[in-house]
């Protein structure tokens, strides 16, 4: 056994965080996947530095290890305090990896690719997830008043044409609906009450491209308007922000039970608890990107950044009493996202690797050397117009 395996399977969580240095790029997927796939460690939760790492590092995942199951669960594409939800395609990608987990328990064996934008927002309570999705099969039953009624509660919107995640249609027994997670809508021949048919089609041209026999629908927002977080939102708006106004369509949509965009921003509001990521992967092993806390601080300076604009917008709004902006009351940033502190209790108690593309600094307690090294990129010659890169290259060989 190595000393990466013994830091990984060893009986006790060993103090510190294991540099886990050479590897770049690539390389380091091929070793954490090997980790997973040989057993040594269940669940991995690795933490990528942006989404296009997150997407590289998937596509290597399954050139390197098609035997490991991979989720994704990337960040909301708004910037903090936003007037704006997150992307419908987004918000499905992250409710299909989060019911997932919440489904399934803690005894799998995969990794779990996120980014730091993304761990460090909390989200909602894993017992959200609890019995809201429906299984539909061929041959199988259900009014289709009742699956209207399941989608509008959980989050679809009802539209002419379906083209986006999370929209659905009805035209006599036929409903159109772009579950969350899923790469096509699908489409629901009904007869009477029963099922007959189940196709997938092209969300542009509308065209049927295969058929399935089973389908499963999930929620596709992580605001779920029921009565409950209704009257939970209206009494914790309040008393974070006393009497509220008529000047405040938030507060008016939500009461009335109705969406409204960038409501997602005020989401500690809508339960009684949120949770993180890591709640969702109790004792799973935790990989650290090159350069992840430095993207961290940066993060949270931004969020904080944006706060304080939003305040600072609201106190001259209050003392002009003027404007024609509808108002926006941001949430403080401790309870949508994690701190300093929030982070390092939630890394105490797991094994955590940091990785590096270059070698181990010398006399490091704690290190691995996982043998990769950067290849060559000739960035010189290209930066230098009076050198051939061909000839660089071809010197280099």
């Amino acid at each position: 056994m190595t000393a990466l395996d013994e830091f990984f399977a060893g009986p006790h969580v060993p103090p510190g965080r294991l540099a886990l240095c050479g590897a770049p790029e690539g390389h380091d997927a091929q070793v954490l996947g090997e980790l997973v796939s040989r057993g040594i460690i269940g669940s991995l939760l690795h933490v990528c530095r942006d989404d296009g790492r997150m997407a590289r590092t998937a596509a290597a995942l399954a050139f390197f290890h098609e035997d490991v199951s991979v989720l994704t669960l990337p960040a909301w594409d708004c910037l903090p305090y936003d007037r704006v939800s997150p992307n419908a395609e987004i918000a499905s990608r992250r409710i299909d990896t989060l019911t997932r987990l919440a489904d399934e328990g803690a005894g799998q064996r995969r990794i779990v690719l996120t980014t730091v934008n993304a761990l460090v927002q909390r989200v909602p309570p894993r017992k959200l997830f609890e019995g809201r999705s429906i299984a539909l099969g061929v041959g199988g039953r259900i009014p289709i008043d009742r699956l209207v009624s399941f989608l509008q509660r959980n989050g679809y919107r009802r539209s002419e044409t379906v083209r986006e995640a999370g929209e659905f249609a009805i035209r006599g027994g036929i409903v159109d609906v772009f579950p969350a997670g899923a790469t096509e809508p699908l489409r629901l021949d009904f007869f009477g009450d029963a099922i007959e048919s189940i196709r997938r089609f092209d969300a542009i041209s509308q065209r049927t491209t295969g058929t399935v026999d089973h389908a499963s629908l999930k929620p596709v927002s992580e605001v779920l308007l029921d009565q409950q977080a209704i009257q939970r939102f209206r009494s914790r708006y309040r008393e974070a922000f006393g009497t509220v106004a008529d000047d405040d369509p938030l507060y008016a949509a939500v009461s009335a039970g109705h969406r409204y965009a960038g409501m997602e921003h005020w989401l500690p509001f809508y339960y009684e608890t949120l949770e993180t990521i890591f709640d969702y992967l109790p004792g799973a092993a935790v990989s650290l990107d090159h350069q992840t806390e430095e993207v961290r601080a940066d993060r949270l300076a931004s969020i904080a950044d944006f706060y304080g604009a939003r305040r600072s917008l609201l106190q001259s709004r209050r003392s002009e009493k003027q404007s024609s902006a509808p108002i926006y009351r941001p949430v403080p940033p401790e309870q949508l996202f994690l701190g300093d502190a929030d982070w390092k209790g939630a890394l105490a108690a797991r094994r955590v690797a940091e990785l590096s593309p270059f070698a181990a600094p010398p006399g490091a307690a704690l290190a691995h050397d996982a043998g990769g090294r950067r290849g060559r990129d000739f960035s010189e010659a290209r930066a230098n117009p009076q050198r051939n890169l061909f000839e660089a290259v071809r010197d280099a060989l």
